[in-house]
């Protein structure tokens, strides 16, 4: 049997191809028991990135042979959350529809039983210009500025809570709790507000499936998720960055965003569920499962990536410490 890369009380990393370990040695261990799959796997890119992708169709038919290997893995009535980006026409200014396929065939697959319960949207105004010979050099298209996240499951009811990560409440929103009234009766829409549905303070309101990582108005007070923020505003990362500074590291071009996957494993899992990253790079999903409570194990298929995801486990913030095997 294989042995992890690295543990630590909560989890492991594996070194090599989490398709071939996952279909193979460590099938039985894990099938039927994952709460969550949550990954970011490689993009369909038209030009190799030192991550690792595939392209055009070869992409499409290893995305899709991931269906029944996934579906395996869950619990029935765990979830699977995919963040994937878009891709275009090779030496053309035309969006493909890969991304599309590879949905499609996912959900499709006759082996999988799965089903997508919501798209979600992570807009990054902070993205480089991308496509950049139809948007820097040519000036045809604008910037490709967000990700597609999908959530998809084996059941139309997955474990699911969003109560546990509302937003905080906008300031009108505020003042009418402090008053205690409101404009209730029919809407031009033909809604008929009551007139106590919106007195009670649930202590925020529910989350949308649109994730501004940064603000799209400066004067415009930015509500995500108390489980986005607090990844994204506070310095459990900076351990990480500046550690890979020091030791003259370049981090991994591609590293999903920390308060994404805080805010799904806080919405889909409980404490002591198991999460898994077939693609962990330098492995957010496994530091966020740690400050969370929660079980994981990942897989990368680079050891220079495995090395990075040790400096970002060694964080001293995280305790017992981990260890190497």
């Amino acid at each position: 049997m294989i042995k992890p890369k690295y543990q630590t009380n909560k989890g492991k990393i594996f070194h090599g191809n989490s398709i071939e370990l996952l279909s193979n040695q460590l099938k039985e261990e894990l099938k039927g028991k994952v709460n969550l799959i949550i990954t970011s796997p490689p993009f369909p890119l038209n030009n190799k990135k030192q991550y690792g992708n595939e392209k055009g169709e070869e992409y499409k038919e290893w995305f899709i042979k991931l269906a029944p290997i996934f579906s395996d893995l869950l619990t029935d009535d765990g979830s699977l959350v995919i963040e994937i980006g878009n891709a275009w026409e090779p030496e053309r200014p035309v969006q493909s529809l890969l991304h599309l396929e590879c949905l499609l065939g996912m959900v499709k697959h006759p082996e999988a039983n799965l089903r997508l319960i919501q798209e979600f949207i992570c807009y990054n105004p902070s993205k480089l210009p991308s496509p950049a010979q139809w948007v820097t050099v040519n000036r045809l298209r604008t910037v490709d500025s967000y990700t597609h996240v999908w959530w998809i499951a084996k059941d139309d009811f997955p474990k699911a809570d969003n109560s546990k990560v509302l937003r905080p409440y906008s300031k009108s929103m505020m003042q009418l709790l402090k008053r205690q009234s409101y404009n209730s009766g029919k809407r031009p829409s033909e809604h008929k507000i009551s007139e106590e549905g919106f007195l009670k303070d649930n202590g925020g309101s529910i989350a949308h499936n649109f994730f501004e990582m940064e603000a799209l108005d400066e004067k415009r007070d930015v509500r995500l998720p108390h489980s986005v923020l607090s990844f994204s505003n506070t310095n459990s990362n900076d351990y990480f960055l500046k550690t890979c500074r020091t030791k003259g590291i370049s981090p991994h071009p591609a590293r999903m965003s920390g308060g994404l996957v805080n805010f799904f494993i806080q919405f889909l899992t409980e404490e002591g569920d198991l999460l898994l990253d077939p693609f962990a790079g330098s492995n957010t999903t496994g530091y966020c499962a740690e400050k969370l409570n929660r079980k994981w194990v990942s897989f990368e298929v680079k050891e220079d990536y495995i090395n990075q995801a040790i400096i970002r486990l060694s964080n001293p913030n995280l305790k017992p410490p981990s260890k190497h095997l």
